[in-house]
């Protein structure tokens, strides 16, 4: 694709996604099993409006099937499954629209994703992409009878692999995937969903706690510290906002956000996504509560010039304020995930560094964490 974005000042090329692929795919074999002729490029209207032309490769057809794939392409987004083949095989059948997955394409094995379990791993909306679309060739060609679709990508399943697939039950390949049709580089919303999609296995597997973490720090002090498995925090990047949203509108009761100290002090200052493109309030905060501790004016300014919170809490230990101000901040954090979170939802959350271990944690997380251990033991919460 040629179009472009323009994110954080540079210009970002778009791409499309695994479900434009497949529709494409499946469309160009539809005309050559219907009118018998090859077709190099074909027009796919995707949801989000764009309408991009997508080469065919490896055809083949007769009067009996046709096969052929097109290559996907994320654009300028680092996605794994870049210049892989997606490949649709159309044979006819008596009457209606099949689709099924073949070769690297996954199987679902849990409840709560787009796609009921037994299921091929290809979502509603490129269902219903390739559905539109071959019965759009049917039209063209005069045909009335049905026709099976069977997407695959050789490559799938070790891709799968680089992937979360596992984690949410989908095993054996990747997943076609796509809501709008067109991959934007570095896509907030793509991992927003992958959350909500790992929350919904989880609530429909019938777990009514989650255990939250922002990313690979929490989860090794969760297993390392807490000796947690750590295939139970579900990780939510810098969405800790969209996360508790999620969380409410699947009707969880219980919620433990568990983190690295730089991440999770910002929340105090009312950040609910942490990613530092939307700013740094981390000394603020920690400057903030200090001096309602008792920190003087020389103490505030070297607080204010720390890079990192372990140099903060360095200063902090040497005035003897640490645990007042971490209780300070700790409480802040309490009431911003609870006020996020809204009615119905108790929340807590643990704080650690890579240097000092636990640092402080809200007045209910020891009891979180019991209850969501008991979640997943099968006990009773």
């Amino acid at each position: 694709m040629e179009e472009h974005i323009i994110k954080d000042g540079k210009s970002l090329r778009l791409g499309y996604t695994t479900g434009t692929c497949a529709a494409a795919a499946a469309k160009a074999a539809a005309y050559m099993l219907l009118i018998a002729r090859p077709v190099s490029v074909v027009k796919i209207k995707t949801p989000k409006g764009l309408a991009p032309e997508l080469e065919i490769c490896d055809i083949e057809f007769n009067d009996e099937y046709a096969s052929c794939s097109v290559i996907k392409d994320s654009g300028d987004d680092p996605d794994v499954t870049n210049g892989t083949k997606i490949f649709s095989h159309i044979t006819r059948i008596e009457e209606g629209v099949i689709i099924d997955g073949g070769e690297g394409i996954g199987r679902v094995t849990k409840e709560g994703l787009d796609q009921p379990v037994g299921a091929a791993a290809i979502n509603s909306v490129p269902r219903k992409m390739i559905e539109e679309n071959v019965r759009q060739i049917c039209t063209l060609a005069g045909y009335d009878g049905g026709l099976k679709v069977v997407i695959s990508a050789p490559d799938g399943e070790a891709l799968a692999k680089k992937t979360f697939n596992s984690r949410l039950g989908i095993i054996g390949g990747i997943s076609i995937l796509g809501t709008s049709g067109i991959v934007e580089p570095m896509s907030e919303q793509a991992l927003i969903d992958t959350i909500a999609a790992e929350l919904s296995v989880r609530k429909a597997g019938g777990t009514r706690h989650a255990l939250l973490t922002p990313g690979n720090y929490g989860a090794d002090f969760i297993r390392d510290n807490l000796r947690v498995d750590p295939t139970i925090p579900v990780m939510i990047s810098n969405f800790v906002g969209d996360a508790l949203d999620i969380c409410r509108r699947l009707g969880f009761e219980k919620v433990l956000l568990i983190g690295h100290v730089g991440k999770l002090i910002k929340i105090a200052g009312g950040m609910l996504n942490t990613h530092s493109k939307y700013g740094d309030n981390r000394m603020q905060v920690i400057a903030e509560a200090a001096a309602a501790a008792g920190a003087n004016a020389a103490d505030l300014t070297r607080i204010l010039d720390c890079a990192t919170c372990d140099a903060a809490l360095q200063i902090l230990d040497e005035k003897g304020l640490r645990e007042r101000v971490m209780s300070d901040i700790t409480g802040k954090i309490s009431r911003v995930l609870a006020g996020c979170a809204g009615a119905g939802i108790e929340t807590g959350a643990i704080l650690f560094s890579k240097e000092y271990g636990q640092i402080s944690e809200t007045e209910n997380a020891g009891d979180l964490l019991q209850y969501i251990l008991k979640d997943y033991s099968g006990g009773q919460g």
